[in-house]
């Protein structure tokens, strides 16, 4: 999975900037380098999307059998998730969240992410403390102009994050793809934590 937002939309945590990146040798990309990129990486299975000035999401599914680290991408109602992983707890979820049982993890995620904004007082970092299993996600809502994105705490799935050549956050599952595009300014998505971007 990939996801960038460009620096108008939001604003990367200063954590990732790193002073060693300004004196390498080597630059961070612009989002559009990374974005190819990540596409040639995968030349095949691989969807991309662009949100104008705001946003770009990518991934690409499995080429071969499916893994417990399945890989989706949902949209719905103006909200996007590109989710990787699985939950243990779906069935129960979708249950309580009266969804149906064919229903995903990506569409669990957007529906309790939702849920959780339209009807407060909780925060949507709700969302997550419910959640069991190895999964990493990234929720773009582009009718409130937000991010979240959130990453489990078992380690299974590993998640990164990063700051391009303009200023844009850059989020992917693909290390060499952050490495590339964001030189010496990523690092590894804090485990069981969430962050939320707004406009």
């Amino acid at each position: 999975m990939l996801a960038i937002f460009h620096k108008a939309f939001a604003n990367p945590p200063e954590e990732l900037n790193s002073p060693a990146s300004h004196k390498s040798p080597k630059k961070p990309k612009q989002p559009e380098e990374t974005l190819n990129d990540f596409l040639s990486h995968h030349p095949h299975n691989t969807f991309s999307m662009s949100f104008g000035n705001a946003a770009v999401l990518a991934y690409v599914r499995h080429e071969s059998q499916p893994s417990i680290n399945q890989r989706l991408f949902c949209g719905f109602d103006d909200m996007y998730c590109l989710f990787l992983g699985s939950l243990n707890n779906l069935n129960m979820l979708n249950r309580q969240y009266g969804l149906s049982k064919g229903s995903n993890e990506a569409m669990f995620v957007i529906e309790a992410y939702r849920t959780l904004r339209d009807r407060g007082p909780y925060p949507a970092d709700q969302v997550v403390k419910d959640l069991d299993g190895s999964f990493a996600f990234v929720i773009y809502d582009s009718k409130t102009g937000t991010v979240f994105a959130a990453l489990g705490s078992d380690g299974g799935v590993k998640l990164y994050w990063g700051i391009s050549a303009d200023g844009s956050v850059v989020i992917s599952d693909d290390l060499e793809v952050i490495k590339e595009g964001c030189a010496k300014s990523f690092a590894p998505f804090p485990k069981g934590k969430q962050e939320l971007y707004s406009v």
